[in-house]
């Protein structure tokens, strides 16, 4: 039944979503080979149509090509019922994943997935990992000209520690943290899900079905296919 989601206040900054959120990176990469495109569309419109308007993908997924999935999906009206959540700061060179987050990068990256994604804004923009290379404070200082510019919404970090999160929130608010908290990930609940609480950060809990394992039990391992991230790596 359309609406049946409840929705939720994710953080205390004002963003508003279904308490159940659609992560698009297994249509278009990392999970075996990308899915038909026609089917992926209409699996977000029936998400949509359902209830479930927080959607999330990132500019390493593809890379780019889910972005640009979800562009497609959101014509004809549905950019306007949904919470879109994107990710810039993981580059894949030769297979090798590195992070950046200095400001020209940072800008780039949005102005790209912008584009890609075929929006005026983005309503909640992640570091999806942390650059230790780049002071954090200096990273949330671009993100909040973002912010000024109207180009995003809100702000939040992916996998960032305690206090990384509370340097990040003294420069900006940060709206929410992303991180994998299921029945068998549990290491957040000792210092970062306290600080959120503390600091009024909303948590977006990434593989609650612990990549699929809880869902379809052992025989998952023997179903994946050879270029499965789940047959490689803790991806």
């Amino acid at each position: 039944m359309a609406g049946a989601v409840k929705r939720i206040k994710l953080g205390s900054q004002g963003l508003e979503v279904s308490a159940q959120g659609l992560g698009c990176m297994g249509m278009s990469a990392f999970y075996g080979p990308p899915k038909p495109e026609s089917d992926m569309i209409a699996l977000i419109h029936h998400a949509i149509d359902n209830g479930i308007t927080f959607l999330d993908t990132s500019d390493v997924y593809g890379p780019h090509t889910n972005e640009i999935l979800l562009g497609k999906a959101l014509k004809g009206g549905y950019r306007e019922r949904v919470e879109l959540a994107t990710k810039f700061g993981i580059i894949n060179e030769d297979g090798q994943f590195l992070y950046r987050g200095d400001p020209a990068y940072v800008r780039a990256a949005c102005e790209a997935s912008l584009k890609r994604l075929d929006v005026d804004y983005i309503d909640l923009y992640y570091q999806h990992r942390i650059d230790t290379k780049v002071p954090i404070e200096i990273t949330i200082g671009e993100l909040k000209k973002l912010v000024e510019e109207g180009k995003i919404k809100y702000i939040g970090l992916s996998e960032a520690s305690a206090s990384t999160i509370r340097r990040a929130h003294a420069v900006h608010p940060i709206t929410a943290v992303q991180l994998e908290w299921s029945l068998w990930t549990r290491d957040a609940e000792a210092e970062i899900v306290p600080t959120c609480r503390e600091l009024g950060i909303g948590i977006v809990a990434y593989s609650p079905l612990g990549r699929g394992f809880f869902s379809s039990g052992p025989e998952l391992a023997e179903n994946l296919s050879k270029d499965d991230y789940r047959q490689v790596c803790d991806c």
